[in-house]
């Protein structure tokens, strides 16, 4: 299993649409926007190479030191399988 977390999602909204944008989204919205792109690279790239999977991005899981931490409201937001 890999995880990937994406910490700097907010920047990239700025960066890509401008601050006003940015401004105006929540920061939930943009992390959601952030994380659908990058499955959708990534299952366009790992698929290309034959590799078969799922990708899922999921709220509410942490992972602090080499422990993992599952808060309130945990989610299975989306998961594809390629």
């Amino acid at each position: 299993m890999i995880v990937l977390k994406i910490s700097n999602a907010s920047e990239l909204v700025a960066a890509k649409l401008g601050d006003f944008v940015e401004r105006l989204t929540p920061e939930f919205v943009d992390e959601s926007t952030v994380e659908d792109l990058v499955i959708k690279r990534m299952i366009e790239n790992l698929a290309k190479e034959g590799i078969k999977g799922e990708v899922s991005s999921i709220k509410g899981l942490d992972i602090v030191k080499n422990h993992l931490e599952v808060h309130d409201g945990f989610k299975v937001r989306n998961k594809r399988i390629f």
